[in-house]
């Protein structure tokens, strides 16, 4: 109990001290609270609803991490909920409350809860008309019963607006953060193969485990690029209607054509970086001799250069940019007096480069390809910077 006590007050510590996760967490339950809240006191409290809970469940529903995502949200939520009632509705005054008017109104509201333009809001046509159907079994006239369909319809929408305004007005979330800590993670996974590949290579250790160890790692790294992505979709969907991007503080990171070129360069070197662990792999299963260390000393000093370009890219910080890109064109060309030396390492150390049944020739090619791949990573950061050419 006394470890959970520690654990809650190191969160809420956290949370009050620095930006991130705990912090977005707690606000955005703040702002549930209080969406909910007010929701509630004016279903209940102003206009007496018969169903006032349909105010706050709205609010709390259509509360998202960004604003562009509350508004679409909203808008779908809501037309679902139109569609739920109007449904009930038509049948309701047609074939009246009755068990087979029951039926038919779950057969349609069920099939609209299939249609794709409602996005995840779907499944609320048939909860808004299961719902508008007991309100309209419960009322004993016509004028009753249009009158509390009516109220579900309003109380979503008082429900909607109090959870749009809170969401707009209180802190609107603003994550363009988020395509830097995607990249961060992208890097770091990368950093941290091509370091025990280096390690490994150059020392000659490369076992079975070992090679199976950089295959699994491979593959975190290619999960990290779905990771990426998402981030810096976050990131993108946090600016459309959010008033704090006119706000000077902010103005300078409302643009992502950096960060979307970089992810797809480094895209493209993870898919590299999977082949050239894979092929790896295969060396460790059908070579048995070390007859070409000099050439694989020299690949592992050029993963080490890769390593120290991920290094810089898994601590990318829009403020400091431009130094950070200075020194990636440093490192890069570091990069290439490495890759260079393989391919002299390999010509003089006769690597059978045109033996299919070998791997030699594709860690060469793989290697080329790589180089490609941080280069370009390299110059979109660098050309984004300022307005000089990339590094070369």
């Amino acid at each position: 109990m006394v470890e959970r006590l520690h654990r809650g007050w190191a969160w809420a510590k956290r949370a009050c001290n620095s930006s991130g996760h705990e912090r977005n967490t707690v606000l955005l339950v703040g702002k549930c609270v209080l969406a909910a809240t007010l929701s509630w006191w004016i279903a209940h409290d102003v206009l007496h609803a018969t169903s006032p809970a349909f105010a706050p469940f709205s609010a709390v529903l259509t509360m998202n991490v960004t604003v562009s995502q509350s508004v679409w949200q909203t808008l779908r939520y809501v037309a679902a909920v139109v569609v739920g009632v109007a449904v009930q509705a038509a049948i309701g005054f047609t074939a009246g409350p009755d068990l087979f008017a029951f039926v038919l109104v779950a057969v349609i509201a069920l099939g609209l809860g299939r249609w794709q333009v409602l996005g995840e809001q779907r499944s609320q046509v048939p909860t808004a008309a299961f719902f508008a159907f007991s309100t309209y079994s419960a009322a004993s006239t016509n004028s009753d019963r249009v009158t509390q369909l009516s109220q579900i319809v309003l109380l979503v929408l008082i429900g909607c607006g109090i959870g749009m305004v809170v969401n707009l007005c209180i802190v609107p979330p603003l994550r363009y953060r988020s395509a830097e800590q995607g990249l961060h993670a992208l890097a770091g996974e990368m950093e941290s193969l091509l370091d025990d590949m280096a390690d490994g290579l150059c020392s000659g250790d490369v076992d079975a485990e070992r090679a199976d160890r950089w295959v699994a790692s491979g593959k975190r790294v290619q999960a990290a690029v779905g990771q990426a992505h998402a981030g810096l979709e976050m990131a993108e969907s946090s600016v459309p209607f959010n008033p704090r991007r006119f706000l000077p503080a902010h103005r300078s990171h409302l643009t992502f054509t950096r960060y979307r070129q970089s992810l797809n360069a480094l895209e493209r070197a993870v898919y590299q970086l999977a082949s050239l662990t894979r092929s790896l792999g295969r060396w460790r299963e059908s070579e048995d001799t070390y007859t070409y260390g000099p050439a694989l000393t020299a690949y592992a000093d050029f993963a080490g250069s890769l390593r120290d370009i991920a290094h810089v890219i898994a601590e990318l910080d829009s403020d400091t940019l431009p130094d950070q890109a200075e020194q990636m064109c440093k490192l890069a060309a570091i990069a290439q007096e490495a890759l260079k030396k393989v391919l002299v390492a390999a010509d003089e150390s006769k690597l059978p480069l045109a033996d299919a049944s070998r791997p030699y020739g594709v860690l060469i090619v793989e290697a080329t390809r790589l180089m490609e791949e941080f280069q370009n990573t390299c110059d979109v950061l660098k050309d984004t910077t300022n307005d000089r050419a990339g590094c070369v």
